[in-house]
């Protein structure tokens, strides 16, 4: 098992996303990669703690690859713009992703220089893990909770869709 923290705006989308990947055993939603030394969704949202929405993913990495996981990543976000996604604007939104050991490191790299040598402006910020935040309950599997809530039926599916289309051999049936 290998774990990957990575922030691509709205945790509740990007949970969605990785929820149906194969593989992956636990998504949990949080924060990380500020200087305050706690976290809630209020402050966060705030923009003052530094703070990103993230998602804590737990992956068997015989399964589903971290190559995988990381184009799957890129594929369902815009990495191309600093602290924006969509309509979700600030650093909390920012793309990062916090790799937990050294190892993951050079992929990481190589997944953002192969996007950028095919012309992709990549921001994505790469950091060793920091402090996990674990977000509050009602952020936990928000999606599948709360299937009627506007914003996610809006931003969800076209995430969905392009993981179906581009990556469904590792798509959860």
């Amino acid at each position: 098992m290998q774990t990957i923290i990575l922030g691509g705006g709205c945790f509740w989308c990007t949970e969605s996303v990785f929820l149906s990947v194969k593989g992956v055993a636990s998504v949990t939603s949080g924060y990380m990669g500020g200087d305050a030394v706690s976290a809630n969704y209020e402050a966060v949202c705030s923009g003052t703690t530094g703070h990103v929405e993230v998602i804590k993913v737990d992956f068997d990495d015989t399964v589903v690859p971290l190559e995988v996981i990381l184009d799957v990543f890129f594929a369902t976000h815009d990495p191309t713009t600093k602290d924006r996604q969509g309509n979700d604007v600030g650093s909390q939104y920012r793309s990062v992703v916090f790799y937990t050991d050294d190892e993951q490191k050079p992929t990481v790299d190589r997944t953002i220089n192969k996007l950028r040598d095919m012309g992709v402006n990549v921001v994505t910020e790469v950091h060793p893990a920091m402090t996990f935040y674990k977000a509050e309950e009602s952020h936990q599997d928000f999606f599948n909770r709360n299937p009627g809530q506007a914003y996610c039926n809006f931003a969800i599916p076209p995430k969905l869709a392009k993981l179906r289309k581009e990556f469904s051999e590792y798509m959860v049936n």
